[in-house]
């Protein structure tokens, strides 16, 4: 198993979403939450409290409004300011958003979106000529695909062909792995996806739970996809699954057909809610890579239970023997609604309680959560670590 390349354990992820909403107006979420333009305030912020690892994106949107033409002043902003405060990044090609001339349906996608990878790596090699790089081509291809493909809630505004969506993503996917492997063979891939359980209501209706369960199991093509397992005619690798990512949300659960929410803490605890840890064993028995946390998150006043349920199911995690590599809070900076930008969620460990002005008001409780997390991590991982060291002799 190779090591762990992450500096800090605990990361963030600053919302770098730049597609075009239900509504088809464009959002820009790095722009809208003032990171752009806060980037060395918010760096400075993450080191004291001893996060070095971020995620971040390079808004396709932004640097390419021409084809094959690119912008790479705010990425190099990006570099400059992670350089400054020994910050490291990990990179979001597409996080959402496409171009304005482009869907993922579109004959030229695929070719666009591979370029642009090969552009990147190239620029980023030429400033950074050493060190890890980890990028995530596209956050979510299971998401998106069903946003774009299915509800018509962003581009392409499609309904019933959440398949084909997803299909030319993941063609985009892989070619744009080929293309930066070109330039830098080095470069580690973290594939980031949704980590849900689809549940039947009435356990004891055999046709319903299998059905339930063969939709869960859809949630892995993505991963069958980049590994090889299905669509060989995509060019998918098994090396390719360098690193999983699973996004893990308080509404990733719910029932087949009427979609009701499993609530994560009712009293008594509701019988269908499954573990992180368990959804995780369950990712990890069928890949065996090393996994990260690459999102998770609640709003509102439920933000210290969240953190501190995700901790404790982390240290379950790593003591079960499973390689969880890190777990990213995000959004880390508090952000506004895709569709209606003026309710903003307070998810994140800063609060942006005016927009007016963007200040950034840290949020105590999820502190305290977090700082637990991580006083209850350094004793977890001092002990593996003094394990493996006697395993050694």
């Amino acid at each position: 198993m190779s090591e762990n390349p992450f500096r800090s354990f605990i990361m963030g992820g600053f919302e770098c979403a730049d597609h075009q909403n239900a509504f088809g107006e464009r959002i820009d979420l790095i722009s809208l939450t003032g990171h752009d333009r806060f980037i060395n305030e918010d760096y400075a912020r993450l080191r004291e409290i001893s996060i070095t690892t971020v995620r971040e994106g390079i808004r396709w949107s932004h640097v390419e409004k021409k084809p094959f033409v690119y912008d790479w002043s705010q990425v190099e902003e990006i570099i400059i300011h992670a350089h400054k405060h020994d910050i490291q990044v990990v990179w979001d090609i597409c996080h959402f958003g496409f171009p304005d001339d482009l869907t993922p349906l579109h004959p030229m996608f695929a070719r666009r979106f591979a370029h642009l990878c090969r552009a990147f790596v190239k620029k980023y090699r030429s400033l950074v000529p050493y060190g890890e790089l980890i990028i995530t081509p596209i956050n979510e291809v299971s998401f998106l695909s069903w946003l774009g493909g299915e509800v018509k809630g962003t581009s392409p505004y499609c309904i019933n062909q959440g398949w084909e969506v997803k299909y030319m993503l993941m063609k985009a996917y892989i070619e744009g792995i080929e293309m930066m492997k070109e330039i830098d063979q080095s470069v580690r891939i973290m594939v980031t996806e949704p980590l849900i359980h689809i549940s039947a209501p009435d356990q004891t209706d055999t046709d319903l739970c299998s059905e339930a369960w063969k939709r869960h199991q859809e949630q892995f093509q993505v991963l069958d996809i980049l590994s090889g397992k299905i669509c060989p005619e995509l060019r998918g690798k098994e090396e390719y699954l360098d690193l999983i990512g699973v996004n893990f949300y308080f509404n990733n659960q719910w029932t087949i057909h009427d979609q009701q929410c499993i609530d994560w803490d009712c009293d008594p605890p509701n019988p269908l809610w499954r573990s992180l840890n368990s959804l995780v064993k369950e990712v990890y028995l069928r890949y065996e890579k090393p996994v990260v946390i690459s999102e998770t998150s609640i709003p509102e006043h439920k933000r210290y239970s969240w953190l501190k349920m995700i901790g404790e199911e982390c240290i379950t995690i790593i003591k079960s023997g499973i390689p969880l590599y890190g777990c990213c809070i995000y959004p880390i900076i508090d952000r506004p609604d895709w569709d209606f930008p003026e309710t903003w969620h307070h998810s994140g460990l800063w609060d942006i309680p005016n927009p007016d002005n963007l200040y950034r008001e840290i949020h105590l409780e999820s502190l305290l959560a977090l700082n637990q997390f991580r006083f209850n991590l350094s004793h977890v991982l001092e002990s593996e670590k003094a394990v493996v060291t006697a395993e050694d002799y």
